[in-house]
């Protein structure tokens, strides 16, 4: 089989809003493009299941949800994977469920990436993903072409889960950022003083950030339309709480965060964007006044 037919057909599990967008992306670049999800979709060569697409495709993407998610799709496709298969797990999951979905992989003679992404909904109708890959340097070049066609940067971190814990890491990050804006602006504003003020103030501050550029003109406008979901963020920030239990790492910060945006799910703003953290705090210290 020669280099061009192996990465001629190509696999994506998952169609929400990244992965609907990658198979767009591969579709421009020239690739035959076979899709599944659990929701059926009105889009060209959608299958019945992962276990077609893995008969169809030698390089499969999966943009499902959660570990659950991965499982269910690798074991689904794991009796008809071959040693020319290369799995590319592009969701952000726990670490063990990354590593269990290695070992099916590798039991069945597949090749397996953990290569979780950083970059949202505009990112990703771009092409302009960055790709954290895990796992053997030989198999990212064998896909590295196809990785291109949805992404700006990939960078190799090392073993399979080394991405995946880096991944959540900078997950946390841009949570705790959002939170802070969120009572920053709670606060400028309770003083009389006018957000956008704050805004022109961070961008010549030396903490301004590509994030609080995207999500405080959000906080402002109360504007959420989802590119990153406070369910999932809620979810990756999870995985880190569980993570530090298991390493017993204190993290004060991440644990408040992680409690006001289960406030913001429960109260149903779970599908909006995460940055709706700063409408779950000004409901709190409404109800508090109240």
């Amino acid at each position: 089989m020669s280099p061009a037919s192996h990465l001629k057909n190509i696999g994506v599990l998952g169609l929400g809003i990244i992965g609907s967008r990658a198979a767009d992306n591969l579709r421009k670049a020239g690739h035959d493009v076979f899709v599944w999800s659990r929701s059926a979709r009105p889009v060209p060569n959608f299958l019945a299941s992962p276990r077609e697409v893995a008969q169809t495709a030698n390089v499969v993407q999966i943009f499902v949800r959660d570990g659950e998610a991965l499982l269910e799709a690798v074991s689904d496709m794991q009796p008809v994977l071959e040693r020319h298969h290369v799995i590319v797990n592009n969701a952000t999951v726990s670490k063990e469920a990354t590593l269990e979905a290695a070992a099916i992989c590798e039991k069945a003679g597949a090749g397996f990436l953990d290569c979780p992404f950083t970059g949202s909904k505009n990112a990703a109708a771009d092409g302009k993903l960055v790709y954290y890959v895990g796992g053997e340097e030989f198999l990212l070049d064998r896909v590295r072409s196809v990785l291109a066609a949805t992404s700006a940067e990939i960078l190799h971190v090392g073993a399979v889960g080394e991405a995946t814990v880096l991944k959540i890491a900078t997950n946390l990050v841009s949570a705790v950022t959002a939170e802070v804006l969120a009572e920053a602006a709670s606060l400028v504003k309770a003083d009389g003083v006018e957000p956008e003020k704050l805004l022109a103030a961070l961008k010549l501050n030396a903490n301004y950030s590509m994030l609080v550029g995207m999500k405080l003109p959000a906080m402002i406008a109360g504007e959420f339309e989802p590119h990153f979901s406070l369910r999932n963020m809620l979810k990756d920030v999870d995985f880190g709480r569980a993570m530090a239990g298991r390493l017993k790492v204190d993290v004060p910060t991440i644990d408040a965060t992680a409690t006001i945006m289960r406030k913001g799910v429960d109260a149903g703003k779970g599908d909006q964007d995460f940055s709706v953290i700063g409408a779950a705090i000004s409901a709190k210290k409404g109800a508090a006044k109240a």
